[in-house]
């Protein structure tokens, strides 16, 4: 059930495709979704507890990547259907281009803003 309801979400589809190139820092993810820190973290902890993508820690970032060899069948199978079956639409071409810019900033200058 959890699977179902992290894929429910357009936001978090985003994310999962977002993490499709590799890893990304907490503030990267925020970045490409222009949304509040707060609701993207919500977005990755339902994706985390879906088994969909895991987090490490390093220093203060958060950086987060698809699930691995070590992830559910069921999380690893809908990962399988998400990423060909959305990667056309224009919202996940949209997010693709601003990743190639987000990922050469620093997680520093990113986070500035959330900060103050």
């Amino acid at each position: 059930m959890a699977i179902t309801r992290a894929l429910g979400d357009e936001n978090r589809v985003r994310i999962l495709l977002s993490l499709r190139e590799g890893e990304l820092c907490l503030c990267q993810i925020i970045e490409v979704l222009g949304l509040a820190p707060s609701t993207v973290s919500k977005h990755v902890d339902l994706l985390r507890q879906a088994g969909l993508i895991e987090m490490r820690k390093e220093g203060r970032w958060h950086y987060y990547r698809l699930a691995g060899r070590d992830a559910p069948p069921a999380a690893r199978e809908a990962l399988r259907w998400v990423m060909p079956s959305l990667e056309n639409e224009q919202v996940i071409i949209s997010d693709a281009e601003k990743l190639c810019c987000v990922r050469k900033a620093d997680p520093g200058t990113l986070t500035a803003c959330y900060t103050r």
